[in-house]
């Protein structure tokens, strides 16, 4: 079937498009510049702009698109961007769906674990409500723009991704040249709970929601959170360095400003998949020194 895909050039899609096509699926990137061919559908979300009839008759929908949450630091314009970047492009796709004779039947819609705020050691599922803070606020608008496309009887998951390794970007990217040179260590305290998954099982339960019976929020973590002191050891002890020096937290603070260097380097959230294991989909990788082992040991 034709998989519409946003954010098809980011990390996670560039990753989920050739898994599609080995699944026997092709994927149909929506690009925010003119189409290059049949596989390609233009829009641009900031002025409303995707031709409904390019996407009528999709099989499915998987709408990852977004400004990185990381990529700057938060002034208050570039929290506008990520709102903006996010809620809009939901907003539109959902509405342009919900206008088609011939919607997809499921749209698979990216979230984030940051929907829980700092949680400290509690345990969070999908049940849990949510926290308080721009990250919290800044999902839940997220989600709730997706209303369109299930009123109109689509069945919409929102997969409320965690950490999500691999050592071709996001946080372990950056993290491997300071922990190969022996200067990695834990974050502060190394007390606050990690919640993370292998880039591998990311888009196999992202292929895995798409098929199963589940809507609503999906959590996209591995069933083994870990703190940060430990997920600190782990990487040293698979790269074979030593992971002994803690990070303090001016440095961070000072390299991206405190709001985001507190939200996502030392807020807690230890969230478990219980919505993905109840609907059937089994993890490649459960531990992290097994995960860090396949994807690093292979590369080295």
């Amino acid at each position: 079937m034709d998989v519409l895909v946003t954010g098809a050039s980011g990390l996670i899609g560039s990753a989920l498009r050739p898994a599609l096509v080995a699944a026997g699926h092709r994927p149909v990137a929506l690009v925010r510049r003119p189409a290059a061919g049949a596989d390609e559908v233009s829009w641009d979300p900031a002025s409303g702009r995707l031709d409904r009839a390019s996407i009528e008759g999709a099989g499915a929908a998987v709408h990852l698109a977004g400004v990185g949450i990381g990529d700057k630091r938060w002034t208050d314009k570039q929290k506008r961007l990520l709102r903006e970047s996010r809620v809009q492009a939901t907003g539109l796709l959902s509405r342009a769906i919900a206008a088609l004779r011939d919607p997809p039947p499921v749209l698979v819609s990216a979230s984030a674990i940051g929907y829980y705020g700092d949680r400290g050691d509690e345990i969070l599922t999908e049940k849990s409500g949510p926290g308080d803070g721009f990250l919290p606020d800044l999902c839940q608008a997220w989600e709730a723009a997706t209303a369109p496309a299930e009123q109109a009887g689509t069945r919409v998951v929102h997969i409320r991704s965690g950490i999500v390794l691999t050592p071709e970007g996001g946080a372990l990217a950056k993290l491997l040249p300071l922990f190969r040179f022996g200067l990695g260590g834990r974050f502060g305290s190394g007390q606050q709970w990690q919640s993370w998954i292998s880039m591998h099982d990311e888009i196999a339960a992202i292929l895995h929601v798409l098929g199963a019976s589940v809507a609503g929020p999906v959590n996209l973590t591995a069933p083994n959170p870990v703190r940060n002191r430990e997920f600190a050891a782990t990487l040293g002890r698979v790269l074979h360095r030593p992971a002994v020096l803690p990070v303090p937290k001016f440095g961070p603070s000072l390299v991206v400003g405190s709001e985001l260097a507190e939200n996502l380097l030392y807020f807690s959230q230890r969230v478990l998949p219980h919505r993905l294991e109840e609907s059937g989909f089994t993890f490649a990788h459960r531990s992290l020194e097994g995960a860090l082992g396949c994807m690093l040991n292979s590369r080295d």
